[in-house]
């Protein structure tokens, strides 16, 4: 029986990765196997990076909603704690773009939670 090389399915494989590996530089374009060391690599800080983009995002709303809340003489915790006393259902990233785009909204949610902080 022939010896079976599989080279179609290898051929398909390499393309798939040196396709993955358009726009990186010199040989890590060009070569199958630094472009696969490469790609893997890509994958990997992706992958976590997709986790760390929610992370910062969150973090930016606590801090524009702790900015707008020192404006109206609250603290980012006592201000969080009053809305939820006051069953306000609002979740940080609708809070950070009222307290960018309306800020008289946010003086009232301010107030809301100021009487239910005790």
């Amino acid at each position: 029986m022939p010896r079976a090389k599989g080279g179609p399915k290898t051929r398909q494989r390499r393309k798939k990765v040196l396709k993955k590996a358009k726009g990186y530089f010199g040989g890590r374009r060009k070569l199958y196997r630094p472009a696969a060391e490469t790609v893997l690599r890509a994958g990997a800080f992706a992958y976590r990076d997709r986790k760390r983009k929610k992370r910062l995002a969150r973090g930016l709303w606590i801090v524009r909603i702790n900015a707008a809340c020192r404006e109206t003489g609250l603290s980012y915790s006592k201000f969080m704690a009053g809305l939820k006393k006051a069953g306000v259902l609002l979740d940080r990233k609708v809070l950070a773009e009222l307290a960018v785009d309306d800020p008289t909204a946010f003086g009232r949610l301010a107030e809301t939670a100021r009487a239910h902080a005790g």
